[in-house]
């Protein structure tokens, strides 16, 4: 399809996204033809290994393609929107459990989708200009297409401070945080591709090396003392007594998401734990997304960051002391005949 360049080169199967103008932003459509290559290629003995990268020096990917979702949902229609989420979580899982190596080069803005695209796989490169973050509880969403799963296995209580603030990571914040694993200037991943996909091996990758620069490694200590607290409420007022720059730009940036997706974002990541699988968070996320157009923010926080751009959301909850606790229980509770299912 146009907007992703599905096909095999040498020993590698190759996935390129084309839609540079649009940052990559990963669609429905996308998300299905994606899915395909990874079956056809799982059992194709001349496929060693894959390779996902973008075209544009802006992007890796975005985010998602919430444009139809946000339309059909505005007109009580969620069938399409959970069709989607449950698809590509299908296809998030697929890349994490996949039984050949596949090697995703990471440039630019790495949001959303394009971190259940590039985040899950065994080898993931970035360069100088990655900058990897999880925003949605700024659009009134949780992170979601396994993000959850990166976010819990993260050290310290950096998973939350990502989590509820989405804050954006350079390369080596994201490799200390378990979302990339190599560093290579972009003026050589061509040749890196080229090596992949006439080799079909990944001894050709450079070896691991220590992360550069990593800013949030000298604010590690309030980041775990505040976001260590038991609720969102105890986490702002922790960072308020602190006082500090960062700490006050932090709490800036708890006080414009929504606080219903803050709340459920810091239940799930203490729901999931080190032992817990992708397949374990795509479920508890799918349980939140399902229910976001109806019974949360969703709506309202495209409305304001995307089509109205005004910046201005109606939160359900005005504030996060006012969820409570059967708030938090009614989103993430089981979807019963409705719950995530996995191909075999």
């Amino acid at each position: 399809m146009a907007d992703v360049f599905i096909r095999t080169q040498g020993r590698a199967g190759r996935v390129t996204l084309t839609r540079a103008k649009a940052l990559n932003a990963l669609s429905y459509e996308m998300c299905l033809a994606i899915d395909a290559a990874l079956r056809d290629w799982a059992d194709d003995d001349s496929v060693a290994l894959i390779v996902i990268d973008a075209e544009g020096d802006k992007a890796f990917c975005a985010g998602g393609d919430i444009a139809q979702m946000y339309e059909t949902g505005r007109r009580g229609d969620y069938s399409y929107g959970r069709r989607f989420w449950a698809d590509e979580y299908r296809m998030n899982a697929r890349l994490a459990e996949y039984r050949k190596p596949i090697v995703s080069f990471l440039q630019g803005f790495v949001m959303g989708g394009g971190v259940g695209l590039g985040c899950h796989v065994s080898h993931r490169v970035v360069c100088e200009t990655s900058q990897i973050a999880m925003p949605e509880c700024s659009i009134g969403l949780v992170p979601d297409v396994g993000g959850t799963h990166l976010l819990a296995r993260a050290p310290g209580h950096l998973g939350a401070y990502l989590g509820l603030t989405g804050a954006r990571m350079g390369a080596g914040d994201a490799m200390r945080a378990g979302f990339a694993d190599i560093f290579v200037l972009a003026a050589d991943w061509g040749a890196l591709k080229a090596a992949l996909s006439d080799t079909g091996t990944v001894d050709v990758l450079p070896s691991p090396t220590p992360p550069p620069h990593a800013p949030l490694l000298a604010h590690e200590q309030l980041i775990d003392a505040a976001f260590g607290q038991d609720s969102v409420a105890d986490i702002l007022v922790w960072l308020d007594r602190d006082g500090t720059e960062f700490a006050q730009r932090t709490a800036k940036a708890l006080r414009r998401n929504a606080p219903l997706a803050l709340a459920c974002t810091l239940a799930m990541l203490r729901g999931l734990g080190r032992g817990a699988t992708i397949r374990d968070a795509l479920m508890q996320e799918l349980r939140f997304t399902w229910r976001s157009m109806e019974q949360a923010d969703f709506l309202e926080g495209i409305r304001a960051a995307i089509i109205d751009k005004d910046r201005s959301p109606r939160w359900r909850h005005g504030r996060p002391e006012d969820v409570r606790e059967d708030d938090i229980a009614a989103m993430l509770a089981s979807l019963g005949p409705d719950e995530l299912t996995f191909d075999t």
